[in-house]
């Protein structure tokens, strides 16, 4: 076999194993740790071995609502090491510290050129596996990455002295870069952003960022304090208070300029658009689930309140998503209140379904005893 035909691997040729441990979804709130075989890649591809994938919103919904048949292997948040590649790839090598998109645009197509890039069908497919259905798979040990990810810069290389943890927020970040930007947020413009969870710190901050005066809200106290640790000092305790009449005390009875709604569920579109001013935009940013809302039409013709919508990351935004992350603008290792090992995956799974108070990000960790 020739140099070039050959597939590069992580240590030798029994370094990576046969099989694995992955947290595999079998049916609604059924996730088990069982023993897969560790994907094999093909040309343009590479091999990550995991270290740390964030548990998503999108991954507990798909769990518990049953969206997406069984078997899978959820979890697309992941930063890992380069462990083997295939034939053809040179820009990456073993050893490589890498974070991984399992979403990547075809760039040529109607809605590419319309850059509403989630809605590409090529954007739409998983570029990420652990096996079965490909779902993303950082919750195991190895993930293939194919090769439209991997040729469309959709794995980016993290420097030394960044940690795993840190990079694995890059798609995050990205996402909610996207929203501040279909908001077009503009210096000085007054922004409520109801729900500190991290994403809702993490849309905040970037709202600042903007040059935006910034008001959180959330019915838990605990979350408000660990945003003001982010500099996010303006706050309603929505337990106590009627956030829209405090949002138009706070801004001469007009309401803010923007509102960002970052809870899931519909319950709460009502009350964003009643914080909103005549002429303001709401951002529904966690409303990833279809079904009937109850929305004031006068509020949009009459009040001219726009309804605007955000889901998933931007291609245009890889670049300065990956400086914001991997420059540390942000601390985000600071958001993760929560770290399993893999062997406790469905653990995790579970607090991030049901999260108490102190509950922020909660991170699964097939590398935890890892040297970072």
């Amino acid at each position: 076999m020739s140099t070039a035909s050959q597939v590069r691997e992580g240590l030798d040729d029994h370094a990576i194993p046969a099989t694995m441990q992955a947290a595999v979804y079998r049916g609604v709130d059924d996730v088990r740790l069982e023993s897969v075989p560790v994907p094999q890649i093909g040309p343009g591809e590479v091999l990550v071995r995991v270290h740390t994938c964030g548990i998503c919103g999108t991954d507990l919904k798909k769990i518990s609502t049953g969206s997406h048949s069984a078997p899978r292997i959820f979890g697309h948040e992941t930063a890992g090491v380069v462990a083997k590649t295939g034939e053809g790839v040179t820009e990456f090598q073993v050893g490589d510290r890498v974070m991984v998109f399992h979403h990547i645009p075809c760039g040529e197509c109607y809605y590419c050129r319309h850059k509403v890039f989630a809605q590409c069908p090529v954007y739409k497919k998983v570029g990420a596996t652990a096996g079965f259905e490909a779902s993303g798979g950082g919750f195991s040990e190895y993930v293939r990455v194919m090769s439209w990810i991997v040729s469309r810069n959709g794995v980016v290389r993290i420097p030394a002295g960044v940690s795993f943890e840190q990079a694995s927020f890059i798609e995050p970040v990205n996402t909610c870069m996207k929203g501040i930007e279909t908001l077009r947020l503009t210096a000085g413009e007054t922004v409520l952003v109801m729900g500190q969870g991290p994403i809702g710190i993490m849309l905040a901050v970037l709202a600042r960022r903007r040059g935006a005066r910034v008001i959180t809200s959330d019915l838990l106290p605990q979350r408000l304090t660990i945003a003001k640790g982010f500099g996010l000092t303006e706050s309603i305790d929505a337990s106590r208070a009627d956030v829209g009449r405090v949002i138009r005390d706070l801004t001469e009875g007009r309401g803010a300029d923007a509102v960002i709604l970052a809870v899931a569920g519909t319950a709460l579109i009502g009350p964003a658009m009643d914080a909103t001013r005549p002429g303001g935009r709401v951002l529904l940013f966690a409303q990833t689930q279809h079904g009937q809302a109850a929305i004031d039409p006068a509020a949009v013709c009459v009040d001219e309140k726009s309804l605007l919508g955000s889901y998933s990351a931007s291609v245009d935004l890889q670049d300065e998503s990956a400086r914001f992350v991997l420059g540390r603008e942000m601390d985000l290792e600071r958001l993760i209140s929560h770290r399993f090992p893999l062997s406790e995956a469905v653990e995790a799974l579970r607090l991030a379904a049901h999260p108490k108070a102190d509950s922020m990000k909660i991170v699964i960790q097939p590398g935890s005893q890892w040297k970072d």
